[in-house]
């Protein structure tokens, strides 16, 4: 079921005549489809990848090789370099990349957890808002919550440009 957020944010994307993209990492194509079911989803919603696998991140988004090698796949830096690149990819006002550790095996430390996540949006390649996460709980939780936070920073960004 759609959030009451997600359907906020939805009416205020098609008020202002903005679209959006995202580029999913750890959330895996679930911010894509929570957008999708709000009611006229097709006024807003350019699409999505879901960018798993560091080679989807370069071959597809972009991002430089290096980038992934000196920051890890699941960092801000790249974060922002999956978002920029899907500016090419998808053409859209607004681009939201998201990553991160919802379960062991990633480069998880104990600087950097599991359920660490990491949330960039741009626009025109500039930062319009970024956070660093920290959830506890089962993955299934850890991508809810991100999911629910996507929408209030971009909820909270729509609201700056009154």
């Amino acid at each position: 079921m759609t959030s009451e957020i997600m359907k906020e944010v939805g009416n205020m994307l098609i008020e202002k005549q903005l679209t959006v993209a995202f580029a999913e990492s750890a959330t895996a194509g679930r911010l894509t489809a929570e957008f999708s079911m709000i009611t006229d989803a097709g006024k807003f919603l350019k699409g999505g990848i879901a960018c798993y696998d560091a080679c989807v991140k370069e071959d597809l988004l972009y991002v430089e090789h290096q980038l992934i090698e000196d920051f890890t796949p699941e960092s801000m830096e790249v974060t922002k370099a999956i978002a920029v690149g899907l500016a090419k990819a998808i053409p859209s006002d607004i681009q939201i990349g998201v990553t991160g550790l919802t379960c062991p095996g990633g480069s998880e430390t104990k600087e950097k957890p599991v359920g660490t996540m990491f949330i960039c949006g741009t626009r025109n390649n500039d930062t319009i808002f970024s956070e660093r996460l920290n959830f506890d709980g089962e993955r299934e939780e850890i991508v809810e919550c991100t999911v629910e936070r996507c929408g209030e920073l971009l909820k909270n960004y729509l609201q700056s440009l009154n």
